[in-house]
């Protein structure tokens, strides 16, 4: 699985810790920065992840910034991508499992590193349960999505 990774300035040494993680558990991963020396808008990170799923390029994502709020609202808006955040393992467990969450995303000052790594290696464990009352509710999003989009 080929996972993609970003971050604002507030969470980049976070997001490394956390795919360096990835990697030592096999995952291929890619990063999408943060690798500037100015401060960076999350949204345009979000935005890069979030279309690289859509177009195949990557598997999964996993963003970064103080609290997985901003970056899992950004990520939300392109069409197709679910994004949650994640602040516990059932939470991690279920956005795959319940929701077909393409991207996990935590806060790095309100979450330990610890933890998060945890938190992504269940997330990142699991696989969308087709053929379940969780497929339908997940159809129902992405037509209402699609009868909404400009």
């Amino acid at each position: 699985m080929k996972i993609g990774f970003g971050a604002d300035e507030n969470a980049v040494e976070f997001k490394d810790e956390l795919k360096k993680y990835a990697e030592d558990l096999g995952y291929e991963v890619i990063d999408y920065g943060y690798f500037l020396d100015k401060p960076v808008d999350y949204p345009s990170i979000a935005f890069e992840v979030a279309e690289s799923i859509d177009k195949g390029e990557i598997d999964r994502g996993i963003l970064c910034c103080g609290t997985g709020i901003g970056m899992a609202i950004a990520a939300n808006k392109v069409p197709g991508i679910r994004a949650a955040q994640i602040t516990d393992v059932y939470s991690a467990e279920r956005a795959q499992l319940s929701n077909n969450a393409q991207i996990g995303t935590f806060g790095a000052f309100v979450q330990g590193i610890d933890s998060c790594k945890l938190l992504m290696k269940e997330y990142l464990s699991q696989n969308f349960e087709h053929g379940t009352r969780s497929e339908r509710k997940v159809n129902q999003i992405s037509e209402f999505e699609k009868a909404h989009t400009k």
